[in-house]
């Protein structure tokens, strides 16, 4: 019988390498395609592509699969790096993380992987997906700590239903373990970090390159100056690092933490103490909406995460409109920022989610 062939997405780093490890062990016909997505500057200072190639490489000769290098930069630019600028643009922080799995990593890639002759296509997330009354579910990955739903909630139904993630039921210190018993050289490298296949590189920097500076006046709640911005796109909500303000002349040493933008009068606002009640908004308003399976029944108790790693927070979504919902959280929620995601959840079963558009209390 021909062997169901599976092609892994190869990045360079330990997860991938894993789990094509694990699926050469279960039997399958396995391919690695390695993508190359940047190139935009040449910077070997924080462009790993070259490195993490030879170690994809090195995976594929251990292992005894074939390895594949395609390159996705058009793909990455026009749909995921040109959305990641207007947002930085419009004064929200965008999380290009998730554009990356829903438009590169799972079409693109998948796409491609296809025409090659792919039954399946695997990567190295921390999540699950499972078969249910015939539909594809996504579900949690196994380690807490590593699971990235989160940044999968906006992958199609179709395309993880030909996918699969092998490392979902395990945790990451196993994961190190079988890439050192493998004999792959990678097995202690680094977790990738930064901009997805971009890297990790000064943030400020890099912004510099393709947006104009507007330098602004810091100021407080009550409109007091207390210091000049660099940029309202290098900050976000809640913010601690990077403000540069001393105490009040009150002697108030407290931390200072962004608690606004205003876009129309370039004004950063500032306000001392972490648990600041501007910091705090119950409900929140999100748009571009994409559901995995079906839309969650409004008033239904569910859960929802307004940033990654953040322990489930339970709401209920009031009212739906289109692709448009109002979330009202139990509890308020610290820093919800617009331009990033919320996804929302029915126990370890991810429903998919949205874009923060606003954030209020009632």
């Amino acid at each position: 019988m021909k062997k169901e062939r599976i092609i892994v997405g190869l990045s360079g780093g330990v997860d991938s390498a894993v789990a094509a490890a694990m699926l050469v062990e279960q039997g399958f016909d396995v391919h690695g395609l390695f993508m190359d997505n940047w190139e935009d500057d040449e910077d070997e200072t924080y462009c790993n592509a070259a490195e993490d190639f030879q170690d994809a490489r090195q995976v594929a000769e251990t292992l005894g699969i074939p390895l594949t290098k395609v390159n996705f930069a058009r793909e990455y630019r026009e749909r995921v790096f040109s959305y990641f600028i207007r947002e930085y643009e419009a004064g929200r922080t965008p999380n290009p993380d998730v554009l990356c799995n829903s438009e590169i990593k799972f079409k693109a890639f998948l796409d491609y992987a296809l025409r090659l002759g792919a039954d399946r296509i695997a990567t190295g997330h921390y999540a699950r997906v499972r078969q249910k009354d015939g539909r594809t579910e996504l579900l949690k990955g196994h380690d807490a700590n590593k699971d990235q739903s989160y940044f999968l909630h906006a992958v199609p139904e179709a395309a993880l239903a030909k996918t699969i993630f092998p490392l979902g039921d395990i945790e990451k210190s196993a994961v190190r373990e079988r890439a050192e018993a493998a004999g792959f050289a990678n097995f202690d490298k680094k977790d990738s970090t930064g901009i997805c296949f971009i890297g990790e590189r000064p943030f400020r920097e890099f912004l510099k390159k393709y947006l104009p500076v507007k330098p602004g006046k810091m100021i407080t709640p009550d409109g007091d100056v207390v210091g000049e911005h660099e940029g309202l796109m290098y900050y976000t909500l809640g913010q601690r690092k990077g403000l540069h303000i001393g105490g009040t002349k009150n002697g108030d040493d407290s931390p200072w933490y962004v608690v606004d933008k205003r876009m129309t009068t370039n004004e950063l606002v500032v306000a001392q103490g972490h648990d600041h009640p501007l910091l705090f908004r119950d409900s929140l308003d999100a748009v571009s909406l994409h559901w995995i399976n079906d839309a969650p029944e409004s008033g239904k108790l569910l859960a929802a995460k307004t940033r990654y790693r953040q322990i489930d927070q339970p709401c209920r979504i009031v009212e739906q409109r289109g692709d448009t919902v109002r979330v009202e959280f139990e509890m308020p929620q610290r820093a919800v920022t617009p331009g990033q995601y919320v996804v929302f959840y029915d126990r370890e079963v991810c429903l998919g989610g949205g874009i923060i558009e606003r954030a209020f209390n009632l």
